[in-house]
């Protein structure tokens, strides 16, 4: 087979064969991280306050977890689901001793998206219903289950018609209280909409959707993709609010930029399995859970769920003492190290900016939002550098 030479530049080259379904702001190539900091091909560094899109939560090529991911790969990198593993085992031990106890029951698969997908399946089993409620401004990932669940019509669209869902307003208790019938399988919310603009949802609106699902037998399911493993200054989102969900979907700080996901459960939902019910050829692999195990322990040991509270207020803190008189800014909000700075123009420009004059890399959230998902690791000199940089770009 004649091979053909393709004489591009690399971001030329990832665009011509990769892209389609990827917005890329410019053509810089990064090729190395280390920490909060990346590096691109030309060797110039960016201050990352995406944590490459929520995930890095130990910073990049953190050591316990690089030592963990080479060890394993040169021990074992696929197990079936059919044969037992040994690095399988402990970390699903090490995840459920930080769940709740009554979350004791795991599925392993691949993505968040993924987890979303087997949590639709799992609430039908146990419920024998097929319609779910999610939520407007929700955002829960790509696959066609997932996106039945996301709100934004870009989104959906196109790939009409999709599964039964009722989309409600969030926090608002009483569109619940009409909506949720004996019809309804399963609510899907998450405790801070991340996508959606950083909107945090309300204790007694959350409490009260809990209590609802109770009464009229639906599962409660939180997505804690985005909000789990410290995000939110606790492991999990919904501990801020006393909630005992009846599964939640992970990913993203689950392994630590590794790809993975997980859908935590009850009893409830366990006893509606069968083998064959679900299944995932990758999920679970050593590989994986060695990565998972580390990024567990790495939490533990360094103390970065408690970490993540204590900078997240010092960052939230510094952004509205910086910010407080620049005019294009709407509204400055956050919980743990999941912040978000509303403008009243469109965010696009400002991001682009960050990035190409001041080297710090931010997220959209919605077209008005500026959102910071930094590493736990995250200093109070790299806080200040990125601060700094957003108030030199807001006020050009």
């Amino acid at each position: 087979m004649q091979t053909t030479t393709i004489d591009m530049n690399l971001a030329a080259v990832e665009e011509a064969i990769l892209g389609g379904t990827t917005a890329r702001r410019n053509d810089t190539v990064i090729a190395r991280g280390e920490g909060c900091w990346l590096f691109d091909t030309n060797g110039r560094r960016y201050l990352d306050l995406t944590s490459a899109q929520g995930v890095t939560m130990l910073g990049h090529c953190h050591p316990a977890l690089s030592k963990a991911i080479a060890e394993q790969a040169q021990t074992l990198i696929s197990c079936p689901n059919f044969l037992y593993n040994d690095v399988r085992a402990r970390f699903a031990a090490k995840l459920t001793e930080v769940l709740p106890p009554h979350l004791s029951h795991v599925f392993l698969a691949n993505s968040g998206a993924e987890a979303i997908d087997g949590a639709l399946k799992f609430a039908r089993l146990a419920t024998g219903r097929t319609l779910a409620i999610a939520f407007r401004s929700a955002f829960h990932g790509r696959t066609v289950g997932a996106v039945s669940l996301t709100w934004e019509k870009k989104y959906r669209e196109p790939f009409q018609p999709l599964l039964d869902v009722t989309h409600l307003p969030y926090n608002n208790l009483a569109a619940v209280e009409e909506a949720l019938d004996e019809s309804v399988g399963a609510v899907f919310l998450e405790i801070v909409q991340g996508e959606g603009g950083v909107n945090i949802g309300d204790g007694n609106f959350l409490r009260g959707v809990e209590r609802l699902c109770r009464e009229r037998g639906a599962l409660l399911v939180i997505d804690e993709i985005q909000t789990g493993f410290g995000r939110t200054g606790r492991w999990f989102g919904f501990e801020h609010h006393g909630l005992a969900p009846d599964m939640i979907c992970l990913a993203k700080g689950l392994g630590a930029g590794f790809p993975m996901g997980a859908i935590a459960y009850t009893d409830r939902v366990q006893d509606s399995l069968y083998p064959g019910a679900h299944g995932s050829t990758f999920g679970g692999n050593p590989l994986a859970s060695a990565a998972g195990l580390a990024a567990i322990e790495t939490y533990q040991a360094d103390g970065l769920i408690e970490r993540s509270a204590v900078m997240g207020d010092h960052f939230l803190r510094r952004l509205r003492e910086e910010l407080a008189d620049v005019v294009l800014v709407r509204d400055i909000r956050g919980i743990g190290l999941m912040l978000a700075v509303e403008l009243r123009q469109k965010a696009g420009s400002y991001l682009r900016a960050l990035m190409e004059e001041q080297g710090v890399l931010a997220l959209p959230a919605g077209p008005n939002v500026i959102r910071f998902l930094p590493p736990l690791t995250i200093t109070e000199d790299e806080v200040g550098i990125g601060v700094q940089a957003l108030r030199t770009v807001l006020q050009q």
